[in-house]
């Protein structure tokens, strides 16, 4: 009996796996959209899938960025300049990508545009603080979904969502973790819809990748800033090396920082071509052995592993 078992477990390994390997013929022919294309995973995904034989659309925010792509792709490829918190941008490039795709639709929408914002403690922070991220991560992919949905239902396509592990775990204040958590809500509800029009919708979860948008540096000066305007109380409860001591910390993990961004235009190729795309997408090892499973743990065990790397404040009692 326990031979039959086993034997029907590895036959369904089998096809399970057989099935997640079949893919999708005919690509030349397919369009796909990309935001975010400056640098970082969009550009490596852009360059990747053009050299497959797509069809790309890629949005870059800056002139510099889509010209340096262009230089590096196939004519095929086609550059825009897009910025996706500004709604009649949005809606004239929804426009010319309409024009550019004809009655073939949008085989494939990738958003990936993203910034970090500020990291800090959240009495550090005011309602401002949380704009940035909010407005680019979350209401900047939810227009240009919006505004190319269309398309997508056209072709019966895909859409892929780039949110993080930041939107399973919190593990720093500011605006960048409210908004990932957001888009995640945003994708599945937005799958369950489009189930009905034959059109897939995954959404890649990446851990810590070495990129423009995790820069240290930058995250840090941001931090500083803060910092000098921050009241004599808190500076008192928080004390004058916290930052420095933060630092400390992490350069601790950055064993844990992955640099192959490859992993993730990997994720973003087989929900484009396969015949059975996942629905989420874990990338990074970080988000496989530690993120995304501590996730699923309980909130006390979370709480004791993340707070395991904070900084000890200086005086939380005073006033």
């Amino acid at each position: 009996m326990f031979f039959w078992l086993l034997a029907l477990l590895i036959l369904c390994g089998f096809l399970w796996n057989y099935k997640r390997q079949l893919k999708i013929t005919d690509i030349t022919d397919k369009y796909i959209f990309i935001t975010g294309c400056d640098t970082g995973f969009g550009n490596l995904a852009a360059r990747t899938f053009d050299k497959k034989g797509f069809h790309v659309i890629a949005a870059c925010l800056t002139e510099s960025g889509s010209t340096a792509l262009k230089a590096e792709t196939s004519e095929r490829l086609h550059t825009v300049l897009l910025d996706v918190t500004d709604p009649e941008n949005v809606k004239r490039t929804a426009q010319w990508v309409k024009y550019q795709v004809g009655e073939k639709g949008l085989w494939g929408l990738i958003n990936n545009a993203g910034v970090l914002g500020v990291l800090a403690p959240t009495d550090w922070l005011t309602v401002e603080d949380y704009r940035e991220p909010i407005e680019v991560n979350l209401f900047g992919l939810i227009n240009v979904t919006l505004n190319l949905l269309p398309l997508v239902k056209k072709a019966r396509g895909r859409i892929i969502n780039v949110s993080s592990i930041a939107g399973r775990l919190a593990f720093s204040g500011g605006g960048y973790t409210p908004s990932k958590y957001a888009v995640e809500g945003f994708n599945d509800s937005l799958r369950r819809d489009m189930k009905a029009f034959g059109v897939h919708v995954s959404c890649i979860e990446p851990g810590l990748f070495k990129t423009g948008l995790s820069d240290p540096i930058k995250a840090t000066e941001k931090k500083l800033a803060i910092w000098k305007h921050l009241s004599p109380d808190i500076k008192q409860q928080y004390g004058e090396g916290y930052i420095e001591k933060s630092l400390d910390k992490l350069k601790g993990t950055t064993s844990f920082v992955n640099v192959d961004l490859s992993l993730v235009v990997e994720c973003m190729d087989h929900a484009l071509t396969s015949v059975f795309p996942k629905t989420h997408y874990a990338a990074g090892r970080d988000a496989k052995t530690f993120w995304i499973p501590l996730s699923y743990m309980p909130a006390v065990l979370q709480d004791f592993l993340l707070l395991k790397q904070e900084v000890e404040l200086a005086n939380p009692k005073a006033v």
